[in-house]
């Protein structure tokens, strides 16, 4: 898929206020500090389109932006915020889960993993949640050029090992890195091929 044009539309935390849902929509969401807003960025080779900071917590709001005028793709907060209060954590879980349970046109939720550590309780909790939900979603592996291969592979068999204890069949997985662009043309065919079999539909 070239990406020839991707826009910011609109930003909010209630699901009424979203664009309206007349064209296919592919979340990203993962744990605060994954490297989301990098790989967002990296997919569309625009480097302020999402904004990135050191920072965990730093979205805090559901950002949709344009991809070239077909589909829209939409940053997430990040689930299990370290440096917030408990307030904060209950507010973005309800509008993250009203979102994700609500919006009817939610066609796949990409959700990021750092491949550099051992599978994580809340990532596995999450996806068990939406499996038991019926929300269709993709795991993609991030920051895998801080690892050696060797390293790489192991972390990811560690992974699917882990998930195959939960579910039958493990989900479609994308190793990336926003720094060499790893993974990027795999994404990105993934969802032109979703949109070309809905627009058959």
């Amino acid at each position: 898929m070239h990406i020839s044009k991707a826009e910011f539309l609109c930003s909010n935390t209630e699901v009424s206020k979203c664009p309206e849902a007349n064209k296919p929509e592919y979340a990203f969401i993962g744990r605060s500090n994954v490297g989301k807003s990098s790989l967002i960025n990296m997919l569309v080779q625009r480097k302020g389109l999402a904004k990135t900071s050191g920072r965990p917590g730093k979205t805090q709001l559901i950002n949709h932006f344009l991809v070239n005028e077909q589909w829209y793709l939409t940053d997430l907060p990040g689930y299990g915020y370290a440096k917030v209060s408990k307030d904060a954590r209950e507010k973005f879980t309800k509008f993250i889960n009203d979102y994700i349970l609500e919006r009817s046109n939610l066609v796949n939720l990409f959700v990021l993993i750092d491949c550099r550590h051992e599978p994580q309780k809340i990532d596995m909790e999450f996806m068990n949640w939406l499996g038991e939900c019926g929300i269709a979603f993709s795991m993609v592996f991030t920051k895998s050029d801080k690892l050696t291969k060797r390293k790489l592979s192991e972390s990811i068999k560690n992974y699917m090992d882990k998930m195959l204890q939960f579910w039958a069949e493990a989900p479609v997985y994308f190793v990336s890195s926003a720094e060499n662009t790893m993974g990027r043309d795999e994404i990105l065919d993934y969802i032109e091929k979703i949109n070309s079999g809905l627009e058959k539909e």
